[in-house]
């Protein structure tokens, strides 16, 4: 599975998502927020279209993890299409449509 960067939020949390898989003829697509702390990660992924959280490392509060889900249910559409695009190159492809999402 690829990982292509979306956003860095304000509390360097970076935000990724996969390219599309298809799996049993359901289209998925993994969002992955990751940050670094001193002691290494904290990360978390959410996979979609299950809204299953999974790889729950590190220390992301409750509240954090309200926002994450937030912003997954609010651009669920946007990372489908990103997928399906197949990445791109964050450093000027017309493809890219960066996000930025502050944590409240």
């Amino acid at each position: 599975m690829a990982m292509y960067p979306l956003s860095i939020l304000e509390d360097k949390t970076q935000i990724m998502y996969s390219n599309l898989r298809e799996v049993g003829g359901v289209k998925n697509v993994s969002i992955h927020f990751e940050r670094p702390t001193k002691d290494g990660f904290d990360s978390v992924r959410c996979e979609l279209p299950s809204y299953e959280w999974t790889i729950w490392e590190g220390k992301y509060t409750d509240e954090e993890m309200e926002v994450f889900e937030h912003m997954v249910r609010d651009g669920a559409h946007v990372f489908y299409e990103l997928a399906e695009m197949g990445g791109y190159d964050l450093y000027g492809s017309p493809k890219a449509a960066v996000l930025w999402w502050p944590i409240i």
